[in-house]
């Protein structure tokens, strides 16, 4: 196999399927059963020789058979058919049938069990499943993983098969990603939808690679914070039930015998005590912290009923190993804009527990925070000239505030107006300064919102198709703006997650073959973990790959992003 290969010269694309037994490889017009008990040794080995793009149905099946071998590049037809077809589906059959233009069939019955091997041996069904296509259409016995359920070396052959289509399919997507509009000011390299796709393809090898790697925390940390929050870890319900009501009794002091988890009583206390608020929200309540003692009790009660409920003693039991990593699954996107998600509380972490986040001896932390990301972003994919100016400066919002003739917080609400929607009160007012000071921007915002409130979906910068007509239908009120509001969000929101995950996947590039891994990944953040004789390097890895990233990404533009890059032995230091 590795010898007709090398006959192809350069091999760009290489389909890849693992299955019990061995692995299915296809290039185009060529395809390959390798029998093999080593599947992660030959993955590696064609890695090492040819470099090629590997093609894939989606990285949790194929790569979890050869983990923990590095692939530099990938194309996830999974990943891809999200960014050009939007929702919520990303199975075979869904994208097999976008990519020949056919209408979605029902969801499969169960995950495909091709790269897993736990597929219920089912040979009555697998025995009809010899044409993998069936009026053009998936055979529903392929797109839920029933015909991997037989012996090699048929297995094997239905693998490299699997791996065929596989290619068919990412290049019917790839066609579909170059003929989308490059929206940059002077387009460089592949179209910039096609970087999309392959941004997104390698986020979902590092979901995969974070999820394995985990977060190192410090744990007897941990369990201080945790300590002196809710009190030391009980031993029976008795004890729980006794630090529950001592964590309660300050808060009930001043606003008597109510039920604090209950949201309705809380609002009726305060309400009593002459706070006229419309919900019980920290961040309400927080300008009247100094108003009364009861308002200053609560919201402390509430720090520790989260540490207690959500980040206590059972949390970390339950997702912290014995090796001290905090380990949870990641996605590589949301269902909407496309940011990355993580379970186990990875994207929630609150404040108090940073600390506990630690390099481990003879290691650190090297985190770069972008600046102000989602202003830059707006400036870029607007291009309005007065935002695109305001970014040549370290602190965006200070020349903001000098073209509002107003200081930095006014500033500050006036473009998280523009970009939320906010039109009331002070936000309402600074969304108007806005509009006059710069009109390109908000003319693109108005255009997103106004497909939103329509049911129109739109498409981000980077091509990522965002489906408004998937919302509930709503009719004038408030369900009308709130979708307007969401469109106008998501084509910001979206291109900046677009950006994060092309500079994620340009560090994790710049950090193979080092110790050095990504370890958080937090909307704008980066958090590495790096030998210590290593984190200068990667400091400067950080700021190089941001701006080769940008200059990629927004081309043309004149848009500058900025990173507050930070070596430390905590995450709490980097604050």
């Amino acid at each position: 196999m590795r010898a007709e290969l090398r006959t192809l010269g350069r091999v760009p694309d290489l389909g890849l399927v693992v299955v019990p037994g061995g692995v299915g490889l296809a290039v185009p017009g060529r395809r390959w059963a390798v029998p093999t008990d080593e599947p992660a040794r030959v993955v590696a080995d064609l890695e090492a020789e040819f470099s090629p793009r590997w093609t894939w149905w989606s990285a949790a099946s194929a790569v979890g058979g050869i983990a923990p071998v590095h692939l530099a590049r990938c194309h996830d037809v999974a990943a891809v058919h999200r960014v050009v077809e939007g929702g919520w589906r990303e199975d075979p059959a869904a994208a097999w049938a976008a990519a020949h233009g056919r209408p979605a069939p029902p969801p499969p019955s169960r995950r495909p069990a091709a790269a897993h091997g736990t597929g219920l041996l089912d040979l009555d069904g697998a025995a009809s499943a010899d044409d993998p296509v069936t009026d053009g259409q998936l055979s529903a016995t392929w797109a839920d993983g029933r015909a991997f359920d037989v012996d090699p070396p048929e297995r094997l052959e239905r693998a490299a098969r699997w791996a065929e289509l596989a290619l068919e399919v990412a290049a019917a997507q790839s066609r579909r990603l170059a003929a989308l509009p490059d929206r940059r000011v002077t387009p460089a390299g592949p179209p910039l939808p096609v970087q999309t796709g392959y941004a997104e393809s390698a986020a979902t090898l590092l979901a995969l690679e974070l999820s394995r790697t985990g977060l190192p925390l410090d744990r007897a940390t941990a369990e201080r914070i945790v300590g002196a929050a809710v009190g030391p870890r009980p031993r029976t319900p008795a004890e729980e039930a006794r630090a529950r009501a001592e964590r309660d009794e300050p808060v009930r002091r001043h606003l008597g015998t109510v039920d604090l988890r209950n949201p309705a009583q809380v609002l009726a206390a305060l309400r009593g005590l002459g706070f006229d608020v419309p919900d019980t929200r920290a961040h309400r309540l927080e300008g009247f912290r100094d108003a009364h003692p009861g308002v200053a009790a609560l919201l402390q009660w509430r720090k520790a009923e989260r540490l207690a409920t959500t980040y206590g003693y059972p949390w970390l039991d339950e997702h912290v190993g014995r090796d001290g990593r905090l380990r949870g699954a990641w996605s590589a996107a949301d269902a909407a804009a496309g940011r990355m998600t993580a379970q186990a509380g990875l994207h929630n972490l609150p404040a108090e527990l940073r600390p506990a986040v630690a390099a481990e001896p003879g290691f650190a932390l090297v985190r770069a925070d972008l600046g102000q990301v989602e202003p830059r972003v707006l400036a870029a994919v607007s291009q309005d000239p007065g935002l695109v100016a305001a970014t040549h400066d370290d602190d965006l919002y200070a020349p903001v505030a000098a073209a509002l003739a107003a200081d930095r917080p006014t500033a500050k609400v006036a473009v998280l107006a523009a970009m939320y929607g906010q039109t009331s009160g002070a936000a309402g007012e600074a969304l108007r300064r806005m509009e006059r000071a710069y009109p390109r921007a908000l003319t693109y915002l108005r255009a997103a919102e106004e497909a939103g409130r329509e049911g129109r979906d739109v498409r981000t910068y980077g091509g990522r198709l965002v489906r408004i007509s998937d919302l509930p239908p709503a009719e004038e009120g408030t369900a009308l703006t709130a979708r307007g509001r969401f469109a106008r969000n998501a084509v910001v929101q979206g291109a900046a997650a677009e950006l994060f995950k092309a500079w994620a996947a340009t560090v994790r590039a710049g950090l193979a073959g080092t110790a050095g891994r990504i370890v958080l990944c937090l909307h704008d953040e980066l958090l590495l973990h790096v030998p210590v004789a290593e984190a200068d390097r990667a400091a400067g890895l950080l700021e190089v790959a941001l701006a080769q990233t940008a200059g990629r990404w927004a081309s043309g533009s004149g848009v500058r992003f900025v990173a507050d890059v930070r070596v430390v032995q905590r995450w709490s230091e980097a604050k």
